[in-house]
């Protein structure tokens, strides 16, 4: 028996203490470890009793209207947030300047902080391409903090929870590494990321040298394990058990963490609920990894490592393409890896992608036909044929292409930034004039011959949302924009109206592309 297993083994024997309760979860991100000790709750959904007193949503889907009144239910008094006048700037924080996005710095000066942060958290992940591109791009741009936010981190928290929703962990973590990490919140944040990216020995030497950062029981083991300081990992262990501040479940798990060798023979653990980043390396660990297939889309990210299978890779690429989480060059590079031997599913995607870019590089115009049809019949189904034709897009406009293959090569360069070029493509144009008017953005008088397409050209003429204007005139620039995509949505679930208002609204806020690309999305992706 190892120095690690005797340790390990006297604390499980000598110790049975009652174990604390599980507390609830701390975070609007429900799957966090808890990795510091009692974390602060930012950006709480709305009650049932506050979205009860609404006319906008559930519980969990409510946004305060834009001319909503602000009230309160008791007389206690409120919070008070103090700023120094003509103190230091405000940090900004963000991964794109104003110059790159086109958004102004004072994108959320204008707002309440906790308005904003309801409004981000409440925006739908599985939406358009167009609208999940805009979101990423609110939540990752410089701008200046919002009211009642000055160190600029309650806000910073919504905008990382949001891109962990969408999976979209390198922004994150690039967000994180920028702010305070040795805010509990920030490194909560800091350290699963690194956990799912597999950067975890760089939290850990952040955890040891931050004394600001109280790590609890699990995360202080999993580091003392990971620099190979067995024998404090299982004192802290033993310790935690006898105080009654680690569950057993969690303990069965770091016991056999520390030393697998222990428990041989012994039955598979059961599952948590939730699974956690800290608690899914761990059961990686021991040789029982967990399936990611039901995880939230952050964990995929665990299987594009290079010792997974391709296949498991492949499908995780996938659910992450879906959500704008990686790039198309990353998806196209991970079908490209290697020639697949099997067939079905991810597969035949991989052969559709692998197919065109030969036929691409013969420039041979029948086979370029052949291909572009089989990557749509095998990538639109399941929502990636979108980044798939922003990659292919620059060599196919300056392809020669089978005419047979005219309709399906211009719905693919329509739904890459080249849909004006495309649409000004008079053979291209030819297939469907009413999508080409979409595209440069005058459908009026246009043709409207399919379902989708009265609802779009009524947009292209409507009014914007007056109040959404006035907001964005008056320095809420942001939370126009956060508003009038919920608008946006609501039209795309079935509310004609407000697809028709959102889509005008879009335009009237300088949104001119998004608007094209959304409308242009809408009336051709399946």
């Amino acid at each position: 028996m190892t120095i690690r297993s005797a340790v390990l083994l006297a604390g499980l024997l000598a110790t049975a203490a009652p174990l604390s309760a599980p507390e609830a979860p701390l975070s609007a991100i429900d799957w966090l470890s808890e990795s510091v000790e009692q974390p602060d709750v930012i950006a709480a959904a709305p009650t049932a009793n506050q979205a009860a007193r609404g006319t906008q949503g559930t519980a969990a889907t409510r946004t305060p209207p834009a001319d909503e009144t602000p009230i309160t239910d008791s007389a206690t008094t409120p919070n008070v947030t103090v700023q120094t006048l003509g103190g230091p700037a405000p940090k900004t924080l963000g991964l794109l300047p104003p110059e790159t996005t086109g958004l102004p710095a004072n994108l959320w000066s204008g707002s309440d902080v906790g308005t904003l942060s309801t409004l981000l958290m409440a925006e739908q992940i599985d939406t358009l391409p167009a609208l999940q591109d805009l979101i990423i791009t609110l939540a990752i741009a410089q701008a200046d903090p919002a009211l009642g936010d000055p160190s600029n981190t309650a806000f910073l928290l919504a905008r990382v929870d949001k891109l962990l929703a969408f999976g979209a962990l390198e922004p994150a973590q690039a967000m994180l590494e920028a702010a305070n990490t040795q805010d509990p919140q920030v490194f909560r944040r800091l350290f699963d990321v690194s956990l799912l990216t597999g950067t975890e020995n760089s939290a850990c030497r952040t955890l040891k040298s931050t004394p600001d950062v109280a790590p609890t029981p699990s995360a202080r083991i999993f580091c003392l394990a990971r620099s190979g300081d067995w024998s404090a990992a299982a004192l802290t262990l033993n310790t935690g058990q006898a105080l009654g501040d680690i569950q057993d479940d969690t303990a069965a798990l770091l016991s056999r963490f520390l030393d697998t060798e222990l428990f041989e023979g012994e039955p598979d653990l059961t599952r948590p609920d939730p699974v956690t980043p800290l608690t899914f390396r761990m059961f990686e660990a021991i040789g029982e990894p967990l399936t990611t297939r039901n995880l939230p889309r952050a964990f995929s990210h665990a299987d594009l490592r290079s010792n997974v299978g391709w296949k498991a890779q492949l499908e995780a690429a996938e659910r992450l393409a879906r959500s704008g989480a990686i790039s198309q060059n990353a998806l196209v590079g991970l079908y490209s890896d290697r020639v697949p031997s099997a067939s079905g599913g991810a597969f035949e995607r991989a052969k559709a992608v692998i197919a065109l870019d030969a036929a691409l590089s013969q420039a041979d115009p029948a086979a370029t036909a052949d291909a572009v049809k089989t990557l749509w019949d095998q990538a639109a189904p399941i929502g990636i044929i979108t980044p798939l034709a922003q990659h292919f897009a620059p060599r196919l406009i300056e392809a020669d292409v089978d005419p047979a293959a005219q309709d399906t090569l211009f719905k693919l360069l329509l739904l890459s930034d080249l849909y004006e070029t495309a649409a000004l493509d008079a053979d291209l144009a030819d297939t469907d004039p009413f999508l080409a008017a979409l595209a440069t953005g005058d459908p009026a008088d246009a043709l409207a011959l399919r379902p989708a397409y009265p609802v779009l050209q009524e947009a292209f003429r409507a009014e914007a949302d007056p109040i959404l204007t006035d907001m964005a005139t008056n320095g809420q620039l942001g939370e126009a924009i956060l508003r009038t995509i919920a608008t946006v949505q609501q039209g795309l679930d079935g509310d004609r109206i407000a697809l028709r208002t959102g889509l005008g609204t879009l335009r009237a806020l300088g949104l001119e592309d998004v608007a094209r690309r959304t409308a242009l999305q809408y009336a051709i992706l399946p």
